[in-house]
């Protein structure tokens, strides 16, 4: 496996260039295909071969294809709210680009296809914490784009060899224990970068969208795990599909944390205070998600071990102050 060339879309993200560096550190070979729309070629892994360009460019993708073994497609649109009023953006990007890559990749006979999923494919949850046999029922387009994906690469792994790992991300959040990552999310849209810049006096405060939830303090729970954490589950996908078939499964810590504990935690570690303001529910969101990665730990033997809320604001802090 370590011998095979695994293509990263998307892998100067946010997530993706974590990913490029846990994937090196154990010695993979790695190309990037990344348009820097949202990431930066200052945080790609210099031992990577990193190519400009989209993975909307069909004939672009072909030919990298052609000398590729794996692919790890990071690349997709993923504000809850915005895909709710840009159907058409959401639907061309997430969906039928992505239907067009898993195609090229049956063509080029990829051998194995990593995909970042979303635990939005659950919606709200019938019972917590959630596991991989609870009910696919999306609430938001965002989510359904994800489910839409996810249920081609099932019926892809039927009709061809190529085997699927489907990776269900909770809420991913932190920054590189090794201090390797130089520049910040690009305009972020999710909770704890945001905490963040109000420390940082990047904006004046948050949005808490409803406090009046069926939860502890009314904000709503969610569950967190660091960005290391979660790539190491990726790397651990890889070497399962080396000797088993496709797999979807959730990456997460069972952990719940709320809004406003993260904005008691914040202010502790930043020394700052977090101003915010409770406004209306926003549309697509739980109260409550979160899950026990029971199957990954059983299956991958993965267990997250910087996923406590205090580490993770920590290194977000190293990055933002």
């Amino acid at each position: 496996m370590k011998n095979h060339k695994i293509l990263i879309i998307g892998g100067a993200g946010y997530i993706g260039s974590h990913l490029v560096y846990e994937l090196n550190d154990n010695n993979f070979q790695t190309i990037v295909l990344d348009d820097l729309s949202t990431g930066f070629i200052d945080n790609v892994d210099k031992r990577s071969e990193f190519i400009e360009g989209s993975f909307f460019d069909k004939e672009l993708l072909d030919k990298i294809l052609k000398d590729i073994d794996v692919v790890i497609h990071m690349a997709a649109l993923k504000d809850v709210g915005k895909s709710g009023i840009m159907f058409n953006e959401y639907l061309q990007h997430n969906i039928i680009n992505s239907l067009e890559l898993i195609r090229l990749c049956i063509k080029n006979n990829i051998k194995k296809f990593v995909f970042s999923s979303s635990a939005a494919v659950y919606g709200i949850p019938n019972y917590l914490p959630i596991d991989e046999k609870h009910q696919l029922s999306p609430i938001n387009f965002y989510g359904y784009t994800k489910l839409c994906i996810e249920n081609n690469l099932e019926w892809a792994a039927k009709f061809s060899d190529m085997k699927v790992g489907c990776l269900r991300y909770f809420n991913a959040a932190g920054y590189d224990m090794n201090k390797r990552i130089i520049k910040k999310e690009k305009n972020p849209n999710n909770l704890l970068p945001i905490v963040m810049e109000v420390a940082s006096n990047k904006r004046p405060h948050l949005d808490i969208y409803g406090d009046d939830y069926d939860t502890p303090d009314g904000t709503c729970l969610r569950d967190y795990i660091h960005v290391n954490d979660l790539s190491d589950g990726h790397v651990k996908a890889l070497n399962f599909l080396d000797s088993h078939d496709s797999i979807f499964v959730n990456l997460s810590t069972g952990i719940k944390t709320s809004v406003l504990e993260v904005i008691n935690c914040a202010e502790k570690i930043t020394n700052q205070n977090i101003k915010f303001k409770v406004i209306g529910r926003r549309g697509g969101d739980p109260p409550a998600l979160y899950s026990k990665s029971i199957l990954a730990s059983s299956s991958l033997s993965w267990k997250p071990e910087y996923s406590n809320i205090d580490i993770i604001i920590k290194t977000m802090w190293e990055m933002y102050k």
